[in-house]
């Protein structure tokens, strides 16, 4: 009855994510825009399935997404919070919130029961003892957090069949099935620079992240296991950025012999011609024809044209042309090689695409879109 109360006080709160909570969040980006996680963004797309080198502009619109997003989610965990009279964000209220989107929810509960199994190896290894059920069983303080709050929330059973099932992650393994294409050809400082991408989250900067949240402005703060969950959300929301970016960028593909080509979204068209327009600009601007004409020197006396006409006919001549020759090549090579890596990598306007078709309704991509959705404002993370 608590919780049916509670869920009708969120409904019909007249404070939304996108009223409320955005006037918060920028705010909070305001205050918080000297800490960035570009650099970290850039490396966890990497290991997410972007290329090498993601481009900064991306990274830096990834960042602004995620951030958005947590925010919100602080707001709204922070309302269900004051609802039941606590004075921190627990773990409760978020799960309460993710309690529609039952897929997320299972995620979720598996994440903390793995970082329960961690706690427990970690205190294995330090006591040197092997592992007792009963001497750890104070350790499994997340997955029975979880369960004893589903169950009390769980009035079909449902929310306790997602903990007993064993069901296959196909999100996870789909990801795992793409990042192992991606491994097959790199060498082995690639392999390293993904290894060492693939390592990086937000909970290994847990003050950074804390301050990038900017938690110390919040009436209702977020304890160190909510921390957790939010890090966990952070990592997760980069990671269905990515995944619904690369599903636009093959979409955006031009292929050979597609009847349905012309049907690129009206959207992706608008963005890629402001941008083809840049740089047209820019190309007319370094022509030829708008280059200014160069300082006319003084008159070359008799004896200098004779010497630059032995230079011109002898070695010297041919040298220099084959240097100019190779220096053109080099720079040719070096243009191509970065318009190729820039190509293969997501572009703003993937995310920006991606965004705008998960936000709807109906469309392609409504089938991942959030359960969770009020006044408009569409999660990621839940």
């Amino acid at each position: 009855m608590r919780i049916t109360t509670m869920s009708a006080k969120m409904s019909n709160s007249s404070a939304s994510p996108m009223t409320a909570g955005s006037s918060s969040a920028t705010a909070g980006r305001a205050s918080g825009k000297a800490t960035s996680f570009i650099p970290e963004l850039q490396s966890m797309m990497f290991a997410l399935g972007d290329s090498r080198r993601p481009l900064h502009e991306t990274a830096a619109l990834v960042e602004d997404i995620v951030h958005t997003q947590l925010i919100n989610l602080l707001h709204q965990a922070a309302e269900v919070a004051l609802l039941r009279g606590a004075r921190v964000i627990s773990p409760e209220d978020i799960i309460f919130l993710m309690r529609k989107d039952k897929k997320k929810l299972r995620r979720l509960v598996r994440y903390m029961q793995y970082r329960d199994y961690k706690s427990k190896i970690l205190k294995t290894i330090d006591d040197e003892d092997p592992l007792d059920s009963d001497k750890y069983s104070s350790v499994n303080k997340r997955q029975r957090l979880a369960q004893d709050f589903l169950s009390s929330i769980d009035q079909t059973g449902e929310f306790l069949s997602l903990v007993e099932e064993e069901e296959v992650d196909d999100v996870k393994q789909e990801r795992l099935e793409r990042i192992e294409k991606m491994t097959r050809n790199m060498d082995s400082s690639q392999y390293s620079d993904f290894c060492e991408s693939r390592q990086l989250s937000f909970s290994k900067k847990a003050s950074k992240f804390r301050e990038w949240l900017d938690c110390s402005s919040l009436d209702v703060k977020p304890n160190a296991m909510s921390m957790e969950i939010l890090s966990y959300l952070a990592y997760e929301t980069v990671a269905q950025v990515v995944d619904l970016a690369l599903l636009v960028k093959q979409d955006m593909t031009p292929k050979t012999g597609d009847p349905f080509q012309h049907t690129i979204s009206a959207t992706f068209i608008q963005y890629s011609n402001s941008s083809a327009e840049a740089s047209s600009t820019k190309k007319e601007s370094d022509s030829p024809e708008n280059t200014p004409p160069s300082t006319p020197s003084g008159p070359l006396t008799a004896g200098h044209q004779g010497r630059m006409h032995s230079m011109a006919q002898g070695n010297g001549g041919f040298t220099q042309d084959g240097n100019k020759i190779k220096q053109r090549k080099r720079k040719k090579s070096t243009a191509a090689c970065g318009a190729e890596a820039q190509s293969s990598a997501i572009q703003p306007t993937h995310i920006r695409e991606a965004i705008r078709r998960y936000s709807h309704k109906i469309g392609p991509l409504s089938p991942f879109s959030s359960s969770y959705r009020r006044n408009g404002m569409t999660f990621l993370a839940c």
